[in-house]
């Protein structure tokens, strides 16, 4: 069922005429978990250029150091914001992050949970956000821009893959 339903009621103010349809959310209808509200936020930011250090709760911001002159995200700054349109606060450090919730096996990832790469086990250097069906969003380095890529099928990322976490 696609969630709308025909009225035909004519005699309520301001209902939908004989020929509109009313759109009624069914009780049934899942609500979006907190991971997903994540996803949709980090989706809204693709394109956005990578800066180092940029990023804040609100969403892209200036940078520091040699990203002080750009507005945009570094990895962290991506995954933080996104995470906090989703009501989730987050470190703004990839090292705190994966500390930040908790770590779940690549057979059980879902929609917004964060993957990281590189670095030493206990200390990786990046993060991305698992975006469902094999990809993830990141802001990947200095030149590049926020992207969505298949990284369950990425020889690169998942031999540098140090662990998965789910926020919240």
């Amino acid at each position: 069922m696609d969630g709308s339903v025909a009225t035909g009621q004519q005699d309520v103010p301001g209902g939908p005429g004989p020929d509109e349809q009313a759109t009624v959310r069914e009780k049934d209808t899942p609500v979006e978990t907190r991971g997903e509200l994540a996803v949709k936020a980090a989706e809204s930011w693709l394109g956005t250029p990578y800066t180092w250090g940029g990023g804040a709760a609100e969403g892209p911001s200036k940078g520091v150091g040699r990203g002080a002159a750009r507005i945009g995200f570094d990895c962290s700054g991506l995954v933080m914001a996104a995470w906090a349109k989703a009501g989730v606060g987050l470190g703004h450090y990839t090292g705190t992050q994966f500390r930040q919730g908790r770590r779940v096996p690549l057979s059980e990832l879902r929609p917004g949970d964060l993957m990281f790469f590189g670095g030493a086990t206990t200390a990786p250097t990046h993060v991305g956000m698992y975006a469902g069906d094999g990809m993830m969003i990141h802001a990947p380095k200095t030149g590049d821009v926020v992207k969505k890529v298949d990284v369950l099928s990425s020889r690169h990322y998942m031999t540098t893959f140090r662990g998965a976490v789910r926020p919240g």
